[in-house]
């Protein structure tokens, strides 16, 4: 078993980067194409490997350091090798939910007023409590299951709900409203071929 688990895990390890990048493209492409904009696809890409990085970092710190692990009561030792695969699977569709959701009222406003500054403070205005709300619950829901006792479903509750609780407090409803702001009208910019192609 521990040379299965070995090669498992150097499989897992070798093909991460692989699978990284398809998600983070096809996600890209999608949100290119349903808000016609580089900058807003780029952004959430960044945004979610951020949010992705801070939550094995926690896992890691907790379940493989021993950080707290004795207050929780899940003791230490390796991480299971498909976390990872698990964990950007599970928060890439989540961040993406949050993102569109988000977005889609910015480019409304943005469509209604060609105003950026406007269109950015009433998408998170009309957004941030339902976003914050639907997180809370999550990270209530998942952070429960680091109380069951078993150290399998406990990296996967805390994991996730850290992961909810940065994405949602921090860089959806913070950081990508600040960078936005700060990116203007270039938000929605694509390049010409989009036009050409249309004629």
């Amino acid at each position: 078993m521990a040379a299965i688990n070995d090669d498992f895990a150097a499989v897992l390890t070798g093909e991460l980067p692989l699978f990284l990048a398809i998600i983070v493209l096809l996600g890209g492409l999608l949100l290119m194409l349903a808000f016609r904009s580089l900058l807003i696809p780029l952004t959430a890409a960044v945004m979610n490997l951020l949010a992705a990085g801070a939550t094995f970092g926690v896992v890691v710190a907790v379940f493989q350091w021993g950080w707290g692990a004795d207050l929780l009561d899940v003791g230490t030792g390796p991480i299971e090798a498909f976390m990872p695969v698990f964990f950007l699977a599970i928060l890439f569709g989540l961040s993406m939910d949050y993102q569109v959701f988000l977005v889609s009222r910015m480019r409304e406003e943005w469509l209604h007023s060609n105003d950026n500054t406007r269109a950015v403070t009433v998408g998170v205005a009309d957004t941030s409590r339902v976003i914050t709300a639907a997180a809370a619950i999550m990270i209530v829901v998942f952070g429960s299951f680091v109380l069951g006792g078993d150290r399998f479903v406990a990296e996967i509750g805390l994991g996730l709900a850290f992961a909810i609780a940065v994405d949602a407090f921090v860089l959806r409803t913070t950081l990508v409203p600040a960078l936005m702001h700060m990116f203007g009208r270039a938000n929605w910019w694509m390049p010409r071929w989009r036009s050409i192609s249309k004629i």
